[in-house]
């Protein structure tokens, strides 16, 4: 079974390409591509599945065409649309340069100078000039990296310096 802090969202399944199984994928993270994987999963009524991919083609840099195993048909590639897309953090570069910000999704963030947890990350709000850690409690913490002292990717956590006050607000 494949567990949801095992991987991580990358984008969403859109509507069908054609008659023989392709569906459109808009991507937020295009780390498959990095990876050279050969699956993607699926969220399918709630439920991480595995699908293999067949092909793939970037029809732009946010929307790429996705031909599935077993997919042959529209109906069938029809059934999985507005599937959420997640990616296995085992299967992520360790690269930290190429390090996507859609992997972060599930980091702990500890305050660098009391060693205190400041809570967990629960999305990225990217919808500002400026991008945000939104946090599990709603809190939202500039992803600047000035603050970044390190992120451990084995251990999961992001050591920040957070500016005076900003877990009171």
């Amino acid at each position: 079974m494949i567990r949801e802090e095992d991987c991580y969202r990358i984008g969403r399944i859109g509507k069908t390409h054609g008659v023989k199984g392709e569906v459109t994928f808009q991507v937020t993270d295009d780390v498959f591509d990095r990876a050279d994987a050969d699956y993607l999963i699926l969220e399918v009524d709630g439920i991480l599945v595995p699908f293999f991919m067949e092909e793939y083609r970037f029809r732009s840099d946010s929307v790429v065409l996705v031909k599935f195993c077993d997919i042959d048909t529209q109906e069938r590639a029809a059934e999985l649309t507005n599937c959420d897309v997640w990616f296995p953090r085992s299967l992520t570069p360790d690269d930290e340069e190429q390090l996507s910000l859609a992997s972060l999704v599930g980091f702990d963030i500890i305050e660098a100078n009391t060693k205190k947890s400041a809570g967990r990350i629960a999305d990225i709000d990217d919808s500002t000039a400026n991008l945000l850690f939104e946090l599990e409690d709603g809190t939202l913490i500039p992803a600047s990296n000035d603050l970044i002292e390190d992120i451990d990717t084995d251990k999961r956590l992001i050591i920040m310096h957070l500016p005076e006050g900003i877990l009171d607000i």
